[in-house]
């Protein structure tokens, strides 16, 4: 049968245009008919395809036609019409109008079951987690000597990475503090009042009274938020104590738990609000003093002697209650650390004139290690979209791996790859959990019941679970919150190697919603201890530590009275 445009697009209809090689023009001595001498001895064109094959191969009956070929999928060849060996694929050569020649194949093995990819299981997309969320004792024992360098950079100069802020705080409580003293905190969500009656020995009573805090009173112009704790404050003292001026003025330590410069214990310039604050007309000024004026200005019988933040507080008051905890840490929504440095090892406070071996509690504000150049922390592409979507984008890099805001989404960012990739909740309306945020932290405080599991992801996010998939959520949150345990450890294994604390050993205050709340989270980082530090690493014990912006506040308003009244550095 002659070849034409119509016929030859007839033949060629239907098959994979994978399998159909271009067309090229051939020099003359290319063969002129498939039938040649040549061809039946198996010449190549210039396109690469072997004549021979393309012809096929008489089959053992005698017969002159080209046999239909069939590969089975052990690659042993058999022919349509006999017993001979055949070609893997059928095969033709055609002429195009433009006088060119052309292989074509068309595939006759439709009836073998052929070799295909296997879909990934969970139990595949388990050990890709592992391998990305999994820090060995090597790695962090990299990231501790450079968390350790970081913090000896921030103790000599101003304006670093972690800034390591001097909190004046003149050292450790005696124990011997007594007496009553108001405590004032300014939370994200409630203003918190407290009177705490300090009894020595590390006793204490402690009084207290909440007042909500609005949205609106968290925008509204920065004195009217002061004029409002200091009302609150008299409302405490006058109606819930029943104290009036007849009775004294309390000292009163002010927790106020917001990024400040500080250059004396009673001062506090404002650089920013958090906590989803935004009182104009208070950053770049000093809270302190404002505070003063509203307490002026409503006559509340007490004296403003120490702004604090509440990871000192909880430095102090730990160490009240148990004198071996040397250092305080908050893993919470956020991240800190503070511990007692001394006056010496402070080269940006060399001015001041301290002695060398004077006490000073150093804020770390440790949540900001390995921001911008991020060359120490494994940042995962979770990390990276969580930081690159935030409102701060490239800083709190240590914060955003560990802190209690973030874990839920690590998890949620996951779960969502597994989603688009057609892994997990086919067929089911997933958009509740495409929303950032929607999977809060506080939901891996449950996944070690596997009931639990599903009540989360059927009332919050209306999707059905199968065994398999639960058994990987809760595997996925041990994962997600071993990492955050394990580098919370580096940051505490920095101070004490840099304190060097560990062969004598010390009890670290810890306190915050992620180590209370968390399962397993404060075993996970005594492990990590132990792997940065080898045995000697168990000398190392975190325990719950006491109220830091309640007592803790009390307490230094306490050793700030006793150090001034005493008229050591009274400046300050």
């Amino acid at each position: 049968m002659s070849v034409t445009p119509e016929n030859l697009a007839h033949r060629l209809a239907g098959l994979d245009t994978n399998d159909v090689p271009p067309a090229r023009s051939h020099s003359p001595s290319a063969p002129a008919s498939p039938t040649s001498a040549t061809a039946r001895r198996g010449s190549v064109l210039d396109n690469g395809t072997n004549i021979g094959s393309a012809l096929g191969r008489k089959s053992s009956t005698g017969g002159s036609k080209p046999s239909i070929s069939m590969t089975n999928t052990d690659g042993e060849r058999r022919g349509s019409s006999g017993s001979g060996r055949v070609s893997r694929r059928g095969s033709n050569i055609v002429m195009t109008p433009g006088g060119a020649q052309a292989v074509y194949h068309h595939r006759t093995n439709d009836d073998i079951e052929l070799p295909h990819a296997e879909k990934k299981t969970i139990a595949d997309h388990l050990r890709k987690y592992e391998s990305l969320l999994t820090l060995t004792p090597q790695r962090m024992r990299m990231i501790v000597h450079s968390f350790e360098e970081t913090l000896d950079l921030g103790l000599q100069k101003d304006g670093q990475i972690v800034p390591m802020i001097p909190t004046f705080v003149f050292g450790w409580p005696t124990g011997k503090e007594i007496g009553e003293y108001l405590a004032l905190d300014l939370g994200g969500t409630n203003l918190r009042v407290c009177l705490v009656t300090l009894q020595g020995h590390g006793k204490f009573e402690v009084t207290q009274t909440k007042y909500r805090l609005t949205e609106e009173q968290k925008q509204d112009e920065g004195q009217k938020l002061l004029d409002f704790c200091a009302e609150c404050l008299d409302s405490f003292i006058r109606d819930t104590l029943g104290r009036t001026e007849a009775d004294g003025i309390l000292p009163l330590g002010f927790t106020f738990s917001y990024p400040c410069s500080q250059d004396r214990i009673d001062h506090g310039v404002l650089i920013r609000w958090t906590k989803g604050f935004g009182a104009p007309n208070i950053e770049g000024r000093d809270v302190a003093a404002m505070f003063m004026e509203s307490l002026k200005k409503y006559a509340v019988p007490a004296e403003l002697t120490a702004l604090i933040n509440d990871t000192t507080g909880t430095l102090v008051a730990s160490n009240y209650v148990d004198p071996h905890t040397k250092i305080a840490v908050i893993f919470g929504t956020g991240c800190n650390a503070a511990y007692m440095e001394t006056a010496g090892s402070i080269p940006k406070m060399s001015s001041i004139g301290l002695p060398k071996e004077q006490g000073m509690a150093i804020n770390c504000e440790w949540g900001a290690f390995d921001s911008f150049d991020h060359q120490h922390l494994p940042r995962t592409k979770y990390d990276i979209i969580i930081d690159e979507s935030s409102n701060k984008p490239g800083e709190q890099s240590f914060e955003k791996m560990i802190a209690g805001l973030y874990l839920g989404e690590i998890f949620r960012l996951i779960i969502c790859e597994l989603i688009d990739a057609g892994d997990l909740f086919l067929g089911q309306n997933t958009y509740k959990l495409e929303k950032a945020y929607a999977f809060d932290t506080a939901f891996f405080d449950v996944t070690d019941e596997l009931l639990t599991v599903i009540g989360v992801f059927t009332h919050f996010f209306g999707v059905e679970t199968t065994l398999e998939e639960r058994q990987f959520f809760r595997k996925l949150a041990v994962l997600i919150g071993t990492r955050s345990a394990r580098l919370s450890a580096c940051g505490i294994a920095a101070i004490v190697s840099k304190k060097g604390y560990l062969d004598e050993g010390c009890a670290v205050g810890a306190d915050g919603s992620l180590y209370n709340k968390y399962p397993n989270f404060a075993n996970r980082v005594h492990t990590a201890l132990v792997d940065i530090f080898g045995e000697k690493g168990k000398n190392i014990v975190t325990h719950h530590a006491e109220d830091g912006s309640g007592v803790g506040s009390a307490i230094i308003a306490a050793m700030t009275k006793a150090r001034k009244d005493a008229g050591f550095f009274v400046e300050y």
